[in-house]
């Protein structure tokens, strides 16, 4: 097919990998734009959804193929939905195998995956099509409904007397696109939460980038939730071989907003860009699990780096958003380092930029490792050298328990050039 300028994605998907139908391609430059819908809590409490999340459709990228990286330029974030809900939760005994996310189970008639049909609002709104038994794999222990002012500033938790009439209009305050696919979590009227706590709007994007080289659940492409696949007792299995052909969309990490860059690994030919599970806003390591979902109109310019060869997702976060250690010196710091440099005879490494990759793992240990091993990599550089660069030029910083991290250091200008995307980072940052 041609290839075009523009793409716009208003279709699901849960379940993704190499076989996955695309739509496009897009041209390498052009433009991709997709609506979402709130796609964690929706998923979750939605069983007929094979996956934790929904996502867009995979979009073809002309001229990318396996071993490339993809870069995904966010462009624009803009949220539809009025209000959104979200709390801590526990599994249902009875009501999935295996894994509550991808396999549920009705305990009525014990259908996996069953047909489901909304009745009335609260935890038991959601009923089994066949058997009208109340389905849900999870209980939601302590739960919030947040609303939204106008210009999507601010976001405040309500009374339970507001989330129950929130509820009821749970669609139109959803806000969500055509072709949306899950019930809402609003339909719960969750108001465990205070009343009244405010929250600064700071939307960013929970998976974002391209297809896996192995089919797999979406909410499952990544270190952490992944390894739940390995030897799984149900039909979406892996091998722990197949969890290496992951390609970590699912990074959860706050600064993916608007403004910022994602180098996402090219898995499969033609990459197929996938976008999801959008939030309101969400603090470091989503520690409570989740976060306000919300639907979203998202755009972003797509452009090729061929054989970048990046196993995993690198971030170009919007200068504040660097860790302090990894912003470049100032003027007067420079000058007292070059007084520094001429006192013990030593050239300064001046030619340098912030370099951020993302790793994940079973745990923080593990994702730690695994990103510090890509920076390696990457740079040509021995694991101990980024591990000191790492220490006193960046940081780690966690993306999302229990084991997605995004690692900065400040590395040479001259490795970046290698790589093929030193002109991304200059941009960047206007260097």
């Amino acid at each position: 097919m041609v290839a075009s300028d523009t793409v716009y994605v208003s279709e699901f998907v849960d379940l993704i990998g190499p076989k996955t139908d695309m739509l496009g391609p897009v041209r390498d430059g052009g433009v991709l734009t997709t609506g979402t819908e709130p796609a964690c809590y929706g998923p979750m409490i939605t069983p007929e959804i094979r996956s934790g999340h929904t996502i867009t459709r995979p979009v073809a990228v002309e001229g990318a193929a396996v071993g490339d990286g993809l870069v995904l330029k966010i462009k624009k974030i803009d949220i539809t939905s009025k209000a959104a809900a979200s709390g801590t939760e526990t599994a249902r005994e009875g009501s999935y195998v295996g894994d509550p996310f991808v396999a549920k189970k009705c305990p009525g008639c014990g259908k996996v995956n069953p047909n489901t049909v909304v009745k009335g609002i609260g935890k038991d709104a959601i009923r089994c099509a066949d058997c009208d038994t109340p389905v849900s794999a999870f209980d939601v222990t302590n739960g919030y409904t947040m609303v939204f002012d106008d210009k999507r500033k601010v976001g405040v938790t309500v009374p339970k007397n507001v989330a129950e009439n929130i509820a009821r209009n749970a669609k139109e305050y959803s806000g969500v696109p055509a072709g949306f696919t899950c019930h809402s979590i609003l339909l719960l009227a969750l108001a465990d939460t205070p009343a009244g706590i405010i929250s600064r709007v700071s939307p960013m994007i929970g998976n974002f980038g391209t297809l896996p080289g192995v089919e797999m659940p979406s909410s499952h492409n990544a270190g952490d939730f992944g390894v739940f696949l390995v030897g799984a007792p149900h039909d979406h299995s892996i091998t722990e071989a197949d969890l290496a052909l992951r390609s970590d969309s699912h990074m959860d990490i706050d600064t993916v907003g608007e403004g910022a860059i994602v180098i996402a690994p090219v898995k499969v030919d033609r990459a197929g860009i996938v976008v999801g599970d959008v939030h309101a806003m969400q603090g470091d390591g989503e520690i409570s699990g989740h976060t306000t979902d919300v639907s979203a109109e998202v755009t972003a310019e797509v452009e090729v780096i061929k054989k970048l060869k990046n196993d995993g997702p690198l971030v170009i976060p919007k200068m504040e958003d660097l860790p302090p250690l990894a912003k470049l010196p100032s003027s007067n710091e420079l000058e007292i380092a070059r007084s520094v440099a001429k006192k013990y005879n030593l050239e300064l490494q001046t030619e340098v930029a912030p370099f951020q990759v993302v790793g994940t793992g079973g745990d923080l240990n593990a994702a730690t490792m695994n990103g510090l091993e890509r920076m390696a990599q990457l740079c040509s550089m021995d694991i101990n050298e980024v591990k000191n660069r790492v220490t006193i030029t960046g940081g780690i910083e966690i993306g999302r328990l229990p084991g997605v991290v995004h690692i900065t250091a400040l590395v040479p200008m001259a490795r970046l050039e290698q790589m093929g995307i030193a002109h991304l980072i200059k941009e960047q940052y206007g260097l």
